[in-house]
């Protein structure tokens, strides 16, 4: 009869042990589930179509009619349009204010006369090998190692 308490008692204590630290675990999922605090903001496809897209010296150069996204699902182009013709420009070329829906884009007249455009009906093949590192170069910048580089400094403190 000892033994059967004894059994019953060590029983006992196993489940209200494991209770407990189920109950622990739950805490620590609840806690980490909330919203990370800080600068972040939410980016919706719906804030940048349509923004307004101008070069070093110029006002409007056309505005946003399309988002390229690869194959990680990052956003690696915007297609500017001005009604006529349109660019590729990459993500990283671009510094955006997202509140005023408007980017600027860093290259004068000059290079943005260089940049080849297309119609809605001719998209390039975006992933093409030259045709990326063309338009890569036509900004001044190299394909995904800038966005690394932005991505290293943004986390310093």
């Amino acid at each position: 009869m000892l033994r059967n308490r004894l059994h019953t008692a060590a029983a006992v204590a196993v489940l209200l042990a494991g209770a407990q630290f189920a109950q622990a675990q739950a805490k620590v999922q609840v806690q980490t589930q909330q919203p990370i605090a800080g600068p972040h903001h939410t980016l919706r496809a719906k804030s940048i179509m349509g923004a307004q897209i101008s070069i070093q010296g110029s006002n409007s150069v056309g505005t946003i009619q399309d988002i390229i996204l690869n194959d990680d699902g990052v956003v690696e182009y915007f297609v500017v349009g001005d009604g006529t013709k349109n660019f590729t420009v990459p993500w990283e070329a671009a510094k955006f204010n997202f509140e005023n829906r408007t980017a600027v884009i860093n290259i004068n007249q000059e290079q943005f006369r260089q940049i080849p455009t297309y119609t809605v009906n001719q998209y390039p093949d975006f992933y093409a090998p030259a045709y990326r590192t063309q338009v890569y170069r036509y900004y001044g910048i190299t394909p995904g190692r800038e966005r690394r580089l932005e991505r290293r400094e943004e986390r310093r403190p």
